[in-house]
């Protein structure tokens, strides 16, 4: 008997069983539930093609997707302490640091990165939720901040496109003191006449969008994005009323008119090319055509006629 289980039955698995299929080769839609290949998935830029669900991406894969050719360069970013108050909880706050590294293979929930966009020199700062919900500490402030500087230096367009739950609680305060901080180094770059854009994607809530992701320029958004401070339920428990149907969505933030517009992903870098064409050409975009000297309208009103006298001499 043992001779037929150890020996017989494994030699008959090996002949009919089933190769493994690796697990990441389809997903399931969030929205719909329907399930999606990997390649669709990918040439559709993450978009359901069911039903236009925009999953969350990678900082890296938004980051090629809005450079020229793909092609960006990371900005060298200030070493920061990585847990000023020897924080912990159910475990240390560095020991998730490391998990979250390993799970999104970035150093921190925010990547910036300089390049160009239809020829035009830009800086993007681009959250990435998988690490630690994109939430913002020391390391997320001093991107920004990193990014708005080189911003000014280069005279390029600084576009942020966030995605975080919000301020990092296993830094406290310190955590709180980049809500400023961000928005300082925002206002040195419109003082400097630079165009600064914002890019919601979901989720963009807490700390993050009562700072600097409200005081773009121009504020663009993903379709389905949710915007907002505090949660859904915070809200309803506090008010004890009902909320509107689709609360917080980027399009009924848009109807309300708290943002611009919302864009389709596939659109997206094309409108924020056409945008920083708008606000940073320094020439017109088409010759300006001269009026013939005869059509041009004579200075201080001199094309109007001359008003008759009544044929009295006022000295007489």
């Amino acid at each position: 008997m043992s001779w037929l289980t150890n020996f017989v039955r494994p030699k008959i698995r090996a002949l009919v069983g089933k190769t493994d299929v690796p697990d990441n080769l389809w997903h399931k839609c969030p929205n719909c539930e329907q399930m999606l290949f990997h390649r669709d998935l990918e040439q559709n830029l993450h978009v359901c093609q069911h039903c236009g669900h925009h999953m969350r991406i990678s900082a890296a894969k938004r980051l090629a997707g809005l450079f020229d050719d793909g092609e960006y360069t990371r900005i060298e970013l200030p070493e920061v302490v990585a847990d000023p108050l020897r924080f912990r909880d159910s475990k240390r706050y560095v020991d998730r640091l490391k998990e979250a590294h390993l799970k999104s293979q970035e150093k921190e929930a925010v990547v910036a990165a300089h390049g160009t966009m239809g020829g035009f020199p830009a800086v993007v700062a681009a959250f990435d939720f998988s690490f630690m919900g994109g939430s913002m500490g020391i390391a997320v402030g001093e991107a920004l901040i990193a990014a708005a500087r080189l911003a000014k230096l280069q005279e390029a367009a600084l576009i942020v496109v966030p995605a975080s739950g919000g301020a990092r609680m296993q830094e406290g305060i310190l955590s709180l003191v980049q809500m400023p901080r961000t928005i300082i180094a925002i206002e040195e770059v419109r003082e400097a006449g630079l165009p600064y854009f914002v890019v919601f994607s979901d989720p963009t809530t807490g700390g993050v969008s009562a700072s600097f992701a409200m005081l773009g320029d121009i504020h663009i958004a993903e379709p389905g994005a949710t915007i907002g401070f505090a949660g859904t339920r915070v809200i309803e428990n506090t008010i004890r009323e009902a909320l509107p149907e689709r609360f917080q969505s980027s399009e009924y933030m848009m109807e309300h008119g708290l943002i611009d517009m919302v864009v389709h992903r596939k659109d997206l870098r094309a409108t924020l090319i056409r945008l920083i064409n708008l606000l940073q050409r320094p020439t017109p975009s088409a010759e300006i055509l001269q009026l013939p000297t005869a059509d041009r309208p004579k200075p201080n009103g001199e094309d109007k006629p001359a008003v008759k006298g009544n044929g009295h001499d006022p000295d007489g």
